[in-house]
């Protein structure tokens, strides 16, 4: 039977695991691309974030009624907001996809929601360390592969923005993907963000 205190911590590991389903789906959509089976993946794909939403919400309602959490209120409230950044955020490229009606993806797409599907599983894997945290090695060493991951995200994300000016397609097919990319772009930020609020716990109890 798990400890009380480890609610939160419990809480954390399954709205992640929604960013990771999230960004899963969108790696598959994007190896398999169809444009015509866009609309129903997007309904797939908000029902990964609906759930997640009524997770977070039942953690918040829980958290408004107890004296004591094994961490400040504000960082467990934090922590969910940003996870639940990501999760939405994955979401937001499939309705940019959606909306500017794209009809087939780029390696740069396909490489940026690669490393979005290995952002959100290291942070799977610190959030299975979360609870450990006064203690762990390795959260540390998570939180750095984040954040290089980031950095390979940003540089990949201006290569892509080159490349769309640098070609021929028409203003429209700039515009949409321009776009498309920011959100990608996003995910990862969305992603750092997290292992930044982590961090910040980590610091503030030691």
């Amino acid at each position: 039977m798990r400890k009380k205190d480890n609610y939160y911590f419990d809480t954390f590991v399954q709205l992640v695991d929604y960013s990771c389903e999230a960004a899963d789906l969108l790696n598959q959509i994007m190896i398999d691309y169809d444009a015509k089976q866009i609309k129903d993946k997007m309904e797939e794909m908000h029902t990964i974030e609906h759930t997640a939403d009524v997770e977070r919400h039942q953690m918040i309602g829980r958290l408004v009624k107890e004296f004591i959490t094994p961490i400040e209120r504000e960082d467990i409230m934090a922590i969910a907001d940003c996870i639940d950044t990501v999760t939405d955020t994955i979401e937001d490229v499939l309705m940019r996809m959606y909306m500017y009606n794209i009809s087939e993806v780029t390696k740069h797409a396909q490489k940026m929601t690669e490393i979005i599907v290995k952002c959100c599983r290291l942070l799977r894997q610190a959030f299975d360390e979360f609870p450990n945290f006064r203690k762990s090695q390795k959260l540390h060493e998570l939180i750095v592969e984040i954040n290089e991951l980031e950095e390979e995200g940003d540089a990949l994300y201006t290569e892509a923005i080159r490349a769309l000016y640098l070609s021929n397609v028409n203003y429209k097919e700039i515009v949409a993907w321009d776009n498309t990319y920011h959100y990608l772009e996003k995910c990862c930020d969305a992603c750092e963000d997290v292992a930044e609020v982590i961090e910040n716990v980590i610091m503030k109890n030691s």
